[in-house]
C-alpha cells in the first residue's frame, strides 16, 4: 500500500514539453492547460483544493466499464450514444422488469418517497422526451455523463485518500471544478442509508452532490431581455436549473446505461440546463435550439399518456 501511495504521488502528466504532477499532489498555480484534456486515452481535469493550491486528476472513464455501457436492452444507445426511437417503442423489459413495474417502484412514494419521476410521469416517456431534448442540442447521453463521470472520479481519488470527512459526511477537501474554460462549486455528501433503483440493476446509491455554476452578468441581462415575461417563481426556478445541479451519483449510471436523468423531481439532471452548468453549450446556443421555449423546455413534466 505504501509503495503504491508513492507511485501515485509521484506520478505526472507530459504534454508538450511540460511535466504536471497528478493529484494528489497540488500546485500553487493552477496547471495552463485545457480541462477536461484528454491525452493517449487517458483523461485529466484540473479543480481546486480548499487550501487554494491546485489539483490535476486522472479520471478516465474507460477504467470503469459501466460508466461507458449502456444497457444491452438498447444496442442504439451503446452504438450511438442515442436512443433510436423505435427501438425504445419496442423494449418492453429492462432488467427483466415492465415498464410498469419500474414506474410503480420509481413515482413518489415508490423506492423513495421524492421519486424517480413525477406522479404524471413515466420512465420510458421522461426516457423518450429527454431524448429528443439532447439530440436537438446536437449531444449524445455519453456527453452529459462524461462531466458527472469526471466529478465522480475525482471523488473516488479523495475517498481512497481518505480525505472525505466521514465525521461530517462530507466531501471538504476540493472546492471547485475546472471545465470547459468555467470554474464549477462542487458540494457532495455520503448518507448513513442507501437508495435501490428502480430499474431491478445492482445500484444502491449512497452519496448526494451539488455543482453550481452561477449566471454571469450578461448571461442574466440576455435571460431578463428575453425571458422577463415570467413570473417570479418561474423565472426563480428557471434560473435554478440552468446554474445548479442537485442530484445523487446514481444518475450518472442512469443516463450512461438508459438514457434517463430522473423525472422532474428534485433529483433530476435537466439535460439542457446540465449543458449550460458544464459548459457543452451557450445560453444563446440553448436558445437557438429552443427558439423562445428555454422555460418550456426546462420546466414542463414529460407527462405520461396511455400507453407510454
Amino acid at each position: 500500500m505504501l509503495a503504491a501511495l508513492l507511485a501515485l504521488a509521484l506520478a505526472t502528466l507530459d504534454h508538450d514539453g511540460q511535466s504536471y504532477p497528478l493529484y494528489p499532489a497540488t500546485t500553487a498555480q493552477c496547471p495552463d492547460l485545457p480541462s477536461p484534456l484528454t491525452i493517449d486515452g487517458r483523461e485529466y481535469v484540473i479543480f481546486e483544493v480548499h487550501d487554494g493550491t491546485f489539483g490535476l486528476a486522472d479520471v478516465t472513464l474507460a477504467d470503469h466499464p459501466e460508466q461507458v455501457t449502456a444497457a444491452v436492452e438498447f444496442p442504439a444507445l451503446a452504438a450511438r450514444g442515442l436512443h433510436d426511437a423505435a427501438e425504445l417503442d419496442a423494449v418492453a423489459t429492462v432488467n427483466g422488469r415492465t415498464w410498469a413495474e419500474i414506474d410503480e417502484a420509481a413515482r413518489p412514494g415508490g423506492l423513495s418517497w421524492n421519486g424517480f419521476v413525477a406522479a404524471d410521469e413515466s420512465a420510458k416517456t421522461v426516457i423518450r422526451a429527454d431524448n429528443e431534448l439532447v439530440r436537438t442540442l446536437g449531444l449524445t447521453h455519453p456527453d452529459l455523463a462524461r462531466p458527472l463521470w469526471h466529478i465522480w472520479n475525482l471523488m473516488q481519488h479523495d475517498l481512497d485518500l481518505d480525505r472525505w470527512s466521514m465525521a461530517h459526511h462530507q466531501w471538504r477537501n476540493v472546492r471547485r471544478l475546472k471545465y470547459h474554460d468555467h470554474w464549477i462549486e462542487l458540494d457532495a455528501h455520503d448518507t448513513k442509508g442507501g437508495q435501490k433503483s428502480p430499474f431491478g440493476d445492482p445500484l444502491d446509491g449512497g452519496f448526494w452532490m451539488v455543482f453550481r455554476r452561477a449566471l454571469t452578468d450578461d448571461e442574466s441581462a440576455w435571460l431578463h431581455e428575453h425571458y422577463g415575461r415570467l413570473d417570479p417563481a418561474r423565472w426563480d426556478e428557471m434560473v435554478g436549473t440552468l446554474s445548479r445541479v442537485y442530484t445523487g451519483e446514481m444518475v450518472a449510471f442512469f443516463i450512461t446505461w438508459y438514457g434517463f436523468y430522473e423525472g422532474h423531481t428534485a433529483w433530476r439532471v435537466d439535460p439542457v440546463g446540465a449543458a449550460r452548468v458544464f459548459g457543452l453549450r451557450t445560453l444563446e446556443e440553448l436558445e437557438a435550439a429552443f427558439p423562445g421555449r428555454l422555460d418550456e423546455v426546462l420546466l414542463e413534466h414529460h407527462v405520461a399518456v396511455p400507453g407510454s
